[in-house]
């Protein structure tokens, strides 16, 4: 143990190091501060100037780089990233770059065999993900506290709705959204109350049914409870992106269905009650199916507390070798 840490801090050492960077021949973007946290995640701190996009990579190896994540465009000199992955790593370099060009999205990057999925989180139920040119919004909302977080962002190619509750379906928010052959993939219930324009670029599947569109396959999953959604009602999806497999939960309860989800590299995992899973059973289940990596989303309480994912994380622990991310939904 003793021999893995320190070769951990030799390695932040070097990051310092290397984590300058000149860009085009303008100003250059510098680590401040790489430090290792309690529980062994690694806090970056970079420092850039304003108004540009810039993306941290990171390598166990070198000169083997892959994209950690992009952070938005900055309005501040200081911008921080917290690397979970670090705690089950016995190493890890990182170097900052300038992003230059238009349609930038910020977010989590997760490599697949056929470029990088990046993961961009919205408020509650709902997120974005862009992959090899395909925008894909699941559960796009209509709360006017968030709506300023769509700002910027692209039209959708599709559309997964979980299910027809007012935080998870919103027709309006929808066409705000779409583009003549935006695709919209739901049960049968969100399918019927969908406009009926919409409803001509609609997919209806019911659980264990899957499409293919755009290069990816889409399998609709259980997800159901015994007070809030009945079984059937709606759906989770597992998408698969290349070699990569991404679960969405939708609202469900701990059903003995997502036990059985195999290879999950990326999980979103509802945890709220009285509407979805504690955050027991949540933790439960991802001892259960053990994905790699797990967004805790829609945790928000009936009484407004947010509280539920840093529970999550501390009671999961870092045995499991499951990283936690936890990410500003609201």
């Amino acid at each position: 143990m003793k021999v893995r840490r320190w070769f951990f801090l030799v390695v932040v050492c070097l990051a310092c190091a290397i984590g300058l960077v000149w860009l085009h021949g303008q100003q250059s973007v510098q680590f401040a501060t790489v430090r290792r946290l309690t529980n062994s995640e690694i806090a970056l701190t970079l420092n850039a100037p304003t108004g540009a996009t810039y993306r941290i990579d990171a390598a166990i190896t070198l000169p083997d780089w892959t994209a950690l994540v992009t952070l938005p465009t900055n309005v501040t000199t200081s911008l921080q990233h917290t690397d979970s992955a670090a705690p089950f790593l016995d190493g890890r370099y990182y170097r900052a770059m300038q992003l230059t060009g238009s349609n930038i999205i910020s977010g989590d990057h997760l490599a697949t065999t056929n470029g990088d999925l990046v993961i961009h989180p919205l408020y509650h139920a709902s997120l974005v993900l862009s992959w090899n040119g395909v925008i894909i919004y699941s559960d796009p909302g209509n709360e006017s506290a968030y709506d300023a977080t769509y700002r910027g962002l692209p039209k959708a190619d599709l559309i997964l709705i979980t299910h027809s509750h007012s935080d998870h379906f919103v027709t309006s928010k929808i066409e705000s959204l779409r583009k003549t052959n935006t695709l919209i993939i739901g049960s049968q219930t969100v399918v019927n109350l969908l406009t009926q324009s919409q409803k001509t670029n609609a997919i209806v599947l019911g659980y264990g049914d899957s499409t293919n569109v755009f290069g990816l396959n889409v399998e609709a999953v259980y997800a159901y409870n015994s007070n809030h959604s009945p079984l059937g009602f709606g759906n989770g999806y597992v998408l698969s992106l290349a070699d990569k497999r991404i679960y969405i939960s939708g609202d469900t309860g701990d059903a003995p269905e997502i036990d059985g989800l195999v290879n999950i590299d990326v999980a979103f995992l509802c945890m709220n009650i009285p509407y979805t899973m504690t955050v027991s059973q949540a933790t439960n289940a991802v001892r259960s199916f053990r994905p790699r990596v797990v967004y805790p989303y829609h945790y928000r309480d009936q009484s407004g507390a947010t509280t539920n994912a840093a529970r999550f994380k501390q009671i999961l622990g870092t045995d499991a070798g499951i990283e936690v991310r936890l990410r500003k939904w609201y």
